[in-house]
């Protein structure tokens, strides 16, 4: 479907004056958060100046609980609880919800589930080749088929200084399936199993388990430099041993695509995804008053450093992020200026009635709170793009694997605490 009909579906598909059909809706949240009692625990109310702030476990911490064709890793991206927690109370089915930082895709998923009416952004070309193949799973037969006809290992010039990874027949394989993707993107003839084989291969490129094709390297949401991993290979004494790359992309597909009635839903659903490569400060594709809810988590402030995590997925999809405008904050007034124009940017495409709800961790080890910033930003705002904070939400809760991948305490640092101001559109 073409992108700008899907941008014009709310007119006749959703109620433009939503404020009424949804009177009570943010009093009707903060009743329902203050009272929660899903996980056991009684909420715990305090405030940031005059924003209510509450504390509780308002997802579950279950790895495994959401679908599983989320199970792509990326970066500082949240669990598919969280926006699938504020797209359930904050909005409507046909309502549209939209991602601003898309990352792995996981809100615009999640919108898909529900009902919802997903769009997504991100500067990064990344985040559209790893969200877009899982708005449309082919079957994992075709994905077997496909790559019985692929030669992967037909002599091919290497790249020496990946011998750190891999195997020299397994970075064999890898360079052959990426000149293989990479001459049908030029001839314009990938499909959608080529997408999905792209997909899941650079989701295991490198990672600490026997599934990725790497040797134990970092959680695979980053790949170290060469340097470090010389030093991690000669810590642990190892050396990359071959792993053939077809059954670890088949046997993720069927992983993948697991659960069968989540598959079905995507697939019925996905006509309805707009999806954008560009700065989420301007977005001139998204007509103004059209997103009911945003729900997005910004990158941190000195934290993620997303053009270095990512530069081995970059070499294998043949993407070159050095002009992009990838955020890197060094300084909170840099991340916060980054922010005011983005805030403007909300205000414009949110429907008056319509919700945001922003998620940030903690940094600098609790240090600066980027809730009381956000709040800051959003006070800054020029009266014509107001955007009125309804509450913030504290999810305490054990994050376990987290925990152990980076040796932190549990709801201390980073994506291992979620931390949520809540905004409001005013209505006309």
């Amino acid at each position: 479907m073409n992108q700008d009909s899907v941008l014009r579906r709310r007119e006749s598909s959703v109620s433009p004056s939503r404020g009424m059909a949804f009177p009570d809706l943010r009093e009707s949240f903060l009743h329902k958060v203050a009272a929660w009692r899903a996980f056991g625990g009684k909420t715990r109310e305090s405030r940031l100046g005059h924003v209510p702030v509450f504390t509780n476990e308002f997802w579950t911490s279950r790895q495994r609980h959401a679908g599983s064709l989320h199970e792509i890793s990326y970066r500082a991206c949240f669990k598919p609880q969280l926006p699938a927690f504020f797209i359930e109370h904050l909005s409507a089915p046909g309502d549209v919800v939209y991602d601003p930082f898309m990352g792995r895709g996981t809100t615009v998923i999640e919108a898909l589930l529900h009902r919802r009416v997903p769009l997504g952004c991100d500067v990064n070309p990344l985040c559209r080749l790893l969200t877009e193949p899982r708005l449309h799973p082919p079957p994992a037969a075709r994905v077997e088929e496909r790559l019985e006809e692929l030669d992967l290992d037909r002599p091919v010039e290497l790249e020496d200084s990946l011998h750190v990874f891999y195997h020299p027949k397994t970075l064999r394989q890898i360079t052959n399936l990426r000149d293989h993707l990479l001459t049908r993107e030029n001839q314009g003839t990938l499909d959608e199993v080529d997408d999905w084989i792209r997909m899941v291969a650079t989701s295991r490129l490198t990672g600490h388990s026997s599934g990725f094709f790497s040797v134990y390297t970092m959680p695979p949401n980053q790949a170290v430099s060469v340097a470090s991993q010389r030093k991690i290979n000669a810590r642990r004494k190892q050396r990359p041993e071959f792993r053939s790359i077809k059954p670890l992309i088949l046997k993720k597909t069927r992983s993948l695509l697991r659960d069968l009635e989540i598959v079905k839903d995507v697939k019925a659903c996905r006509g309805r995804v707009a999806l954008f490569t560009g700065s989420a400060r301007e977005t001139p594709r998204i007509a103004d008053s059209l997103v009911s809810l945003i729900v997005t988590s910004p990158p941190f402030l000195d934290t993620v450093d997303y053009h270095k995590d990512n530069w081995l997925r970059c070499w294998f999809n043949g993407v070159d992020t050095s002009g992009l405008e990838i955020a890197a904050f060094r300084s909170l007034e840099v991340w916060t200026a980054f922010m005011k124009s983005a805030f403007l940017e909300f205000a414009r495409v949110l429907s008056p009635g319509g919700f945001m709800a922003f998620e940030v961790g903690e940094v600098r080890r609790g240090k600066v709170r980027l809730e009381e910033a956000v709040l800051e930003v959003a006070a800054a705002l020029p009266m014509d793009h107001r955007l009125d904070p309804v509450c913030a939400l504290i999810n305490a809760q054990d994050f376990t694997k987290t925990s152990n991948c980076w040796g932190v305490r549990n709801n201390t640092c980073g994506t291992n605490s979620n931390r949520i101001v809540v905004f409001e559109k005013p209505r006309i």
